[in-house]
C-alpha cells in the first residue's frame, strides 16, 4: 500500500520528488518500528499506542519537535488514504497531540547586505558568473521557492508582461510581476545560455555548465557560498533569501493579502509569521531612536 500511497501524492496531489520521498521515508520509518511491512503487513493491527510509542522513541533519539510533527503528518496522510481506499477505518494518528514546536523567527538578510549581494561587480561575465547573479537576484526578487525555481521554464517568462508564471505546491499556478532589472538579466543569461546548450533543445531555465538541469545540491551550493560572503547568519540558503524578499516586502508597506499570493501561501497564516519579524525591527528602531525607550 505504500508504493500506491506514494503514486496517488506524486501523481493526484502533484507533490514534488523530494516531497514523495521525505513521505516515504517517515512511513517505512514508523512501520520499521512497529516490525510491520507496509506493504503486506497487517496495517489494521496498528494502534494510537504504537503511534505514541514511535513519537516518544524517535524525539528520544534527538528529532525536534517540528521534525517529529513533520513525520506525524506523513503518517496521518497514508492512513487517511488507507480509509479512503477502505483498508481501515481508524486513523491511529488522529488521537495524537502533536508535540509543541518553539517559533522561530525567519531569518532574513538586511537590505544593505542584498544590495552587495546582488552588485554585478561581484560576478564574472561567462556563463557561471551570469547565471549564478541571476539565481539570486530571481530568489529576492520574487520570493519563489527552491523547487520552483529549479522546474522554471522560458516559456512560463512574458517578457511583454514583464511576468512570471510559476508552478507551486500541489501544481498551482500563480503569476509574479518581473521588474525590469530581472528582465534584463534574464535576457542576458538567455544569449550565454545557447553557447552551453549547442543548438539542444531544453526548456528549463536553469541549467549545469554540461547542459543539464540544475538540481537543489547545486543551487544551495550556489546560494551558500554567496551569502557567506555578505552575512554572517547561520542559516544560508534558498529559503532565507525567500523570507528576506517576505520581510522587505512588509517592511516597505506591502499589504499581508498581497504578499501572500505573491509566495503562493495557501493560508493568511502561513504568511503572518513575518509580520514578528517587522515588529521585532520596529521595536529595535524604537529603543534606539525614543529618548525615554
Amino acid at each position: 500500500m505504500l508504493t500506491s500511497f506514494l503514486t496517488y501524492i506524486k501523481v493526484e496531489k502533484g507533490y514534488s520528488a523530494h516531497t514523495v520521498r521525505s513521505y516515504g521515508d517517515d512511513v517505512l520509518q514508523f512501520f520499521t518500528f512497529c516490525g510491520i511491512d507496509p506493504e503486506k503487513g497487517n496495517v489494521k493491527a496498528i494502534t494510537h499506542r504504537h503511534v505514541r510509542q514511535w513519537l516518544s522513541s524517535i524525539i528520544s533519539s534527538g528529532f525536534t519537535p517540528r521534525s517529529a510533527n513533520r513525520k506525524l503528518s506523513s503518517l496521518r496522510s497514508f492512513f487517511r488514504f488507507l480509509m479512503r481506499q477502505g483498508v481501515t477505518k481508524n486513523n491511529p494518528v488522529a488521537r495524537i497531540l502533536p508535540p509543541r514546536s518553539a517559533k522561530h523567527l525567519p531569518s532574513f538578510v538586511g537590505e544593505k547586505e542584498m544590495t552587495s549581494l546582488l552588485e554585478i561587480e561581484r560576478y564574472t561575465d561567462d556563463f557561471t558568473g551570469v547565471r549564478n547573479h541571476l539565481i539570486l537576484l530571481l530568489f529576492y526578487s520574487t520570493g519563489i521557492r527552491l523547487s520552483e525555481l529549479i522546474g522554471l521554464t522560458i516559456d512560463r517568462i512574458d517578457f511583454s508582461s514583464a511576468t512570471l508564471k510559476v508552478k507551486g505546491k500541489g501544481n498551482k499556478e500563480r503569476i509574479i510581476p518581473m521588474h525590469p532589472e530581472l528582465g534584463n538579466v534574464i535576457k542576458e543569461y538567455l544569449i550565454i545560455r545557447e553557447d552551453v546548450l549547442l543548438n539542444k533543445i531544453d526548456k528549463t531555465l536553469f541549467i549545469t555548465e554540461k547542459g543539464k538541469p540544475t538540481y537543489p545540491k547545486l543551487i544551495y551550493r550556489i546560494v551558500k557560498q554567496n551569502l557567506s560572503q555578505v552575512t554572517t547568519l547561520e542559516q544560508k540558503s534558498p529559503h532565507v533569501l525567500r523570507h528576506t524578499f517576505a520581510t522587505h516586502l512588509l517592511n516597505h508597506g506591502a499589504e499581508l493579502n498581497a504578499l501572500k499570493d505573491l509566495l503562493g501561501h495557501a493560508n493568511l497564516s502561513a504568511t503572518q509569521i513575518y509580520t514578528h519579524s517587522s515588529f521585532e525591527k520596529l521595536k529595535k528602531v524604537y529603543k534606539q531612536a525614543h529618548p525615554r525607550a
